[in-house]
């Protein structure tokens, strides 16, 4: 009596589970879906219920990142450093460049490259540092106008007047912002134009100083701007002088 009674109770209970039991469809292909956890379409496409979201992979951000700053480096990496070229140059002028060129750009404050007129420079250099004579034409002494003849004719082939007067006279007058390598400036020194030089670069001339000899000057330095005169050209065509051509 007893054992039929259990077997009664065990079959209500197995029909009261089975009636909660959720039925699954089977798809095409034999795999059972749950009617609650997804629905169809009629185009076909699954479209999950509210409640179920989806976090996105926080490594995957850092992933992109790294991919965008790789490619940057790599087209920064490819891209070509052209600042070390004008350095490479500069490098290359100073290492061909002649003890005269040197010794020139540091008295002039000037590149190595700027200084191409090598008879100019020999000329000048033939000269330099000789003393002061008044009326002096000769390496043992040598004054103002007697340089600028012996400079002229030694580098540009061109035969000045004697003294610094006749020099200026012969010259075309240009204004300070005009001055070029080769032209001429006049001073007043112990009255009218009684001294001259040859500009350079770099506001600098070269000239037979009283008191230092054949040096290098600033036209810019107070001495001289005080009794700066005008600036020249020489124009051996106009004047008629010898000449192969400044």
């Amino acid at each position: 009596m007893v054992k039929n009674s259990v077997l009664l109770v065990a079959i209500v209970i197995l029909l009261a589970s089975c009636t909660s039991l959720k039925p699954l469809q089977f798809n095409s292909n034999k795999q059972p879906t749950s009617q609650e956890n997804s629905t169809s379409t009629s185009s076909g496409k699954v479209q999950f219920l509210g409640e179920i979201s989806v976090t996105p992979d926080p490594t995957a951000k850092v992933e992109i990142r790294n991919e965008t700053e790789a490619k940057k480096e790599n087209t920064t990496r490819n891209i070509p450093d052209h600042s070390s070229y004008g350095v490479a140059t500069k490098h290359s002028a100073i290492e061909s460049a002649t003890d005269l060129q040197l010794k020139y750009s540091v008295l002039l404050n000037t590149e190595v490259e700027q200084l191409q007129n090598t008879s100019l420079l020999e000329k000048m250099d033939e000269w330099y540092g000789t003393r002061y004579r008044l009326g002096g034409t000769t390496k043992k002494g040598v004054d103002c106008s007697a340089l600028v003849q012996a400079i002229f004719f030694g580098a540009y082939a061109v035969s000045l007047p004697r003294t610094a007067r006749e020099q200026y006279q012969v010259s075309r007058r240009i204004s300070r912002t005009e001055l070029k390598e080769g032209d001429l400036l006049f001073f007043n020194t112990t009255g009218g134009v009684s001294h001259v030089g040859i500009y350079l670069q770099n506001n600098k001339f070269i000239h037979a100083s009283a008191s230092k000899g054949v040096t290098i000057s600033d036209l810019f330095d107070p001495y001289y701007v005080r009794r700066f005169i005008g600036a020249g050209r020489v124009q051996q065509k106009q004047y008629g002088l010898t000449s192969t051509g400044l």
